[in-house]
């Protein structure tokens, strides 16, 4: 049930809504399991079993932690609990990957004398994010950052509710303990999600699925028959696909999880804006970089340790990130092609990239970033050989170049338009704007002030109002496009 389905949008959140404010306080946090376990098996049936398990497991490993004075019978029932949580990861989500690669491996070594196989293994959805989610609480409640959370309904509603649950953000416990035990949901709060929720929902239908269309035409065409002009164009139109596509996600999953009388961490903030590769890693999906920063790189020995010693952190950090979005070489690579950036501007080259004129130094970002979602784009490392070579203008694939001007259309350029302008600091800067407007109205009298807060409040709706009735023409449609993160 994705959020930018007929279902969602005029079923599922309108009926939930309407149930969450009319029950009693006391009850709507069962209301909102209920819907969130129903919210998952509508997409996965009964592979719910698998969030059940993981949500029992946690519990009692909270619980245990919780209750353990002892270091050592701490660190064991830790150890048990990541370990876990890591098993349950690797049978759904690397099984088939372990198995392709170490079978021919065995066959070569002698070790085994017949092939290795195993049957496709379903990836159920989310399961990345709620076992991140799992293993930041035991750590925390190990670290005696929180206490561990002794009513099950209310530790199976942090692990279930269905905003965050599929996609993200990861929310961490320590987060939202307070809003789980109560909150008060205000009239200001609820339209404030909503209007972000609506902000993510066109990010979704009307940048990020027009952008799909051309990007996935030209990453089907088989990567030596792609010419330069549509390798150009696809990377292009999948590099702001994927940020809309994700932030879009992530602004629906904080306006719904506001409506409510939640607050989520933000989770991206213009990463197309930044100056440097590890500013980029400060602004983009802040919520898993954040993870990894607090859970693996400082237990690690983070920056406290010299400098070899530091840059294998980074390396084994970013191949681990990598990694963790797919059971693939390719995203591998792509988390050992930003840990090296990294690393060399750690080793250096920021100093050098810093004394460059401001634009150049983002051009140098971005040619960073583009390079590295060639590599999270493409199949198999060939394929990307293949399209980094059509890229730098080296294809032989002159008959399949001229098709570029079957993927680009005034829609794809004008989606184009609005997501350079869009991936920009552009809203800050209009904030901080009226901001001074609004002083100087306050400054000139209430008459004023009323006048500026009135007409700010009616352009902000209408336009609100606006993306939403424009959002929902590809819905009528009944355009099909999955959130990219869903399959991580």
């Amino acid at each position: 049930m994705l959020f930018s389905s007929p279902t969602f949008l005029f079923v599922f959140l309108p009926i939930l809504l309407g149930l969450y404010f009319v029950v009693r306080t006391d009850v709507r946090n069962l209301i909102l399991l209920a819907a969130s376990v129903l919210f998952y098996c509508w997409g996965e049936g009964g592979y719910v079993l698998v969030l059940g398990f993981s949500i029992v497991f946690n519990y009692l490993a909270g619980l245990c932690l919780g209750r353990l004075s002892r270091p050592l019978a701490s660190k064991i029932v830790l150890a048990l609990a990541v370990a876990g949580n890591l098993a349950l990861l690797v049978a759904f989500k690397y099984a088939n990957f372990l198995v392709d690669n170490l079978g021919p491996l065995l066959l070569w070594t002698g070790l085994r004398h017949h092939p290795v196989a195993l049957a496709p293994v379903h990836l159920p959805l989310g399961v990345s994010f709620f076992t991140f989610q799992a293993i930041s609480y035991v750590v925390d409640v190990y670290r005696r950052e929180v206490p561990a959370q002794k009513n099950p309904l209310l530790f199976a509603l942090y692990k279930t509710f269905f905003p965050q649950l599929i996609a993200g953000p990861i929310v961490r416990y320590k987060d939202v303990a307070k809003e789980l035990a109560g909150r008060c949901v205000t009239l200001e709060g609820f339209a404030a999600g909503a209007k972000r929720f609506a902000v993510g929902l066109s990010k979704k239908m009307l940048v990020a699925n027009t952008l799909a269309a051309a990007a996935d035409a030209v990453f089907g065409i088989p990567a030596g028959h792609v010419g330069p002009a549509a390798a150009w164009l696809g990377i292009i139109c999948y590099t702001f696909q994927i940020y809309f596509d994700f932030s879009g996600y992530s602004d629906m999953a904080i306006g719904l999880g506001r409506m409510f009388g939640f607050h989520f961490p933000e989770n991206f903030r213009h990463p197309y804006a930044a100056a440097s590769v590890t500013d980029f890693w400060r602004r983009w999906h802040m919520s898993l970089s954040g993870w990894f920063r607090d859970y693996l790189y400082v237990p690690l020995g983070g920056n406290r340790c010299g400098r070899a010693r530091l840059y294998f952190n980074l390396l084994i950090v970013f191949a681990l990130c990598g990694f963790w979005h797919g059971a693939s070489w390719n995203f591998l690579l792509w988390g050992l092609f930003h840990g090296a950036l990294l690393t060399a501007e750690r080793m250096g080259l920021a100093k050098a990239v810093e004394r460059l004129w401001r634009p150049l130094r983002h051009v140098f970002t971005m040619a960073a970033v583009l390079a590295g979602w060639v590599l999270f784009r493409t199949a198999t490392p060939t394929d990307a050989a293949l399209f980094f070579r059509a890229l730098a203008g080296f294809s032989t694939a002159g008959a399949a170049d001229s098709a570029v001007n079957v993927f680009w259309n005034m829609q794809v350029a004008l989606a184009l338009v609005i997501a350079v302008i869009g991936s920009a600091p552009v809203w800050p800067l209009a904030a901080q704007g009226w901001g001074r407007l609004r002083r100087w109205a306050e400054a000139a009298g209430s008459a004023a002030a009323v006048f500026v807060e009135s007409t700010g409040a009616l352009v902000e709706g209408t336009t609100c109002l606006a993306l939403l009735v424009l959002s929902t023409g590809p819905l009528a449609a009944g355009t099909y496009n999955p959130f990219i993160y869903f399959r991580f």
